[in-house]
């Protein structure tokens, strides 16, 4: 496992920590059950948006074409769909050794080279290059209060192809964040990402060095292998 943790203060006031990785170091993983992040053995961040009554996934959350949550492809919460939108669901191409950001409803609308050899994970488009129209494009994608303080998480990638796994447990606005993130994260370098679940859910860890949001459960994650 080889990253690199990073804890920072943008000039916002938002305390972000990072873990930065190989894209190739990342995949998904169902949470059967429900578990904190820091109660994991894997390091990583919280992943998708969940049903808290049910704990199924509402946003990709996949390996391979592989859906993580419970059931198969065509069930409901299995990790195959963005349920009611379609999200922006960062993408690997392992075969393409590419990342995109691609809106979608589900895997199976996904542009990849081969279905076996990919992740993806659904959020919302952070829209890094457009700092015009990234928030009319959230909510367009139906992004659960943008505009009022809470804990957020996000994934992002640059032009080398690194990606960083980034939480932060200051209460903020998704343009805080992603001002934040802009600011302090690739040093200037950074091409797209997504922001994931946030509130309680927004936590992270790496080894040590934890982010507990709330201390709730959550029914996936982006972990490090």
């Amino acid at each position: 496992m080889a990253y690199t943790y990073s804890k920072v203060t943008a000039s916002n006031g938002v305390v972000l920590q990072s873990i930065k990785t190989s894209p190739n170091e990342v995949y998904m993983k169902g949470l059967p059950g429900g578990s904190t992040i820091p109660g994991q053995s894997s390091d990583g961040i919280n992943g998708s948006f969940f049903d808290f009554g049910t704990g199924s996934l509402l946003t990709i959350a996949v390996n391979n074409d592989i859906p993580v949550g419970p059931g198969t492809k065509d069930d409901y919460g299995s990790g195959y769909q963005n349920a009611g939108y379609a999200r922006g669901t960062l993408v690997w191409d392992s075969r393409e050794q590419q990342f995109s950001v691609q809106i979608v409803s589900s895997a199976a609308s996904l542009n990849v080279i081969s279905r076996y050899q990919y992740w993806a994970q659904g959020g919302i488009s952070m829209t890094l290059g457009n700092d015009s129209t990234w928030a009319s494009i959230a909510d367009q994608q139906n992004m659960p209060n943008r505009t009022g303080n809470a804990m957020r998480a996000g994934l992002v990638y640059n032009n080398t192809n690194n990606i960083w796994l980034v939480v932060t447990n200051t209460l903020c606005t998704a343009a805080q964040f992603r001002s934040a993130i802009k600011e302090k994260i690739g040093s200037g370098t950074l091409v797209n990402g997504i922001f994931l679940d946030g509130s309680g859910s927004a936590q992270l860890k790496a080894g040590t060095n934890v982010a507990t949001g709330d201390g709730r459960k959550v029914f996936s994650m982006v972990a490090l292998r």
